[in-house]
């Protein structure tokens, strides 16, 4: 199948290039390498045929650019990873996550209109479902979406568009895949994950098992868990890429689909701190901190949805495999892809 992947240059959308290449796909990206790597494609183009993989360097926004791209590549079905993704910057620039991530995703739809793809697979999130309260634990897909910041609504906001769309073009079909949080790196170490700044947990404790920082910190650890550290859902990169090849290739005109995504049980803070320290070897400082505003207790999925209606669970369900990976990338590469 022909697959543009938007975002593709991207932590996620990298491992979904790699993953649909691996199955033999033709894949071309579409990145505007603002805060994706060039470098993550290049390390990717062996596995194309002839070493080609082609990089569209554009934005969401440029529709008429994407139409034409789609066009010419024949393509087929549209993978979007493209977002902006952190949500305190969301929070003092809410304009620009409304631009980029609710208006980039209807320039897209009208990119596909116009070239006549009518296959998406789309990136949403579980910030639509805010805070959820102890009943909706673990989160189904029937959770009221309550967002708490702009990046959550942003991403509520597509949703809403998709299906508006969607029950105006009959032949048109999407999934929207609710994430919670994405870990480790590609089992082969060929790519990883490199946010400037970083704000995932592993990542940010392997750094410091790399003395790239002083410290790590564990902002409250008083909550009602067994451990008193917040508890939530860790989805292996590899296991999310696949739920999305998964989806792809069940998706028959018409459909709206809605999935979430994780593991379906919770990992602690703590959890996590102990499986970086026992897999690096390293007795890195930890700090302990007060608790962060608006941190719920436990936030863990119900993917109950998925593996019933398409056979798929996650593989990965144990932080130890989960940093493994992660630590081979970071040992490897310690600034990242700059080097």
């Amino acid at each position: 199948m022909n697959v543009l992947v938007t975002g593709g240059a991207g932590y996620i959308g990298s491992h979904a290039v790699r993953r649909l290449l691996i199955d033999g796909h033709h894949v071309v990206v579409l990145d505007n390498l603002y805060r994706g790597h060039r470098a993550a494609i290049a390390a990717l183009a062996p596995l194309a045929t002839g070493g080609r993989l082609p990089l569209l360097k554009l934005d969401l926004r440029d529709s008429d650019a994407i139409a034409a791209a789609l066009k010419e590549h024949r393509i087929e079905c549209v993978m979007n990873f493209a977002a902006l993704t952190y949500v305190n910057e969301s929070v003092t620039q809410p304009l620009e996550y409304y631009e980029n991530n609710t208006a980039g995703v209807i320039s897209l739809l009208q990119a596909m209109h116009a070239a006549g793809v009518r296959r998406l697979v789309h990136s949403s999130t579980c910030a639509t479902y805010g805070e959820p309260t102890e009943q909706f634990i673990p989160i189904p897909e029937t959770c009221p979406q309550v967002p708490i910041n702009p990046y959550g609504w942003s991403k509520l906001f597509v949703e809403r568009v998709l299906m508006d769309y969607a029950s105006a073009q009959p032949d048109f079909a999407f999934a929207a895949l609710r994430y919670f949080n994405v870990a480790g790196s590609a089992s082969d170490g060929c790519i990883g994950e490199d946010h400037t700044p970083e704000t995932h947990l592993i990542p940010v404790l392997l750094n410091t098992a790399l003395g790239k920082r002083d410290s790590a910190t564990i902002f409250g650890d008083d909550y009602d868990t067994p451990d008193g550290t917040c508890i939530r859902d860790y989805i292996h990169v590899e296991d999310l890429v696949d739920a999305h090849v998964t989806v792809m290739q069940h998706l028959n005109p018409g459909d709206q689909r809605f999935y979430n995504l994780g593991s379906g049980q919770g990992l602690s803070v703590r959890q996590i701190i102990d499986a970086v320290k026992q897999v690096t070897g390293i007795d890195f400082k930890v700090n302990k901190g007060d608790r962060r505003p608006g941190d719920p207790p436990k936030l863990f999925a119900n993917p109950a949805k998925i593996k019933a209606e398409l056979g798929w669970e996650a593989k990965v369900k144990d932080a130890k495999t989960m940093v493994e990976h992660a630590w081979a990338w970071f040992k490897q590469h310690p600034d990242g892809y700059e080097k």
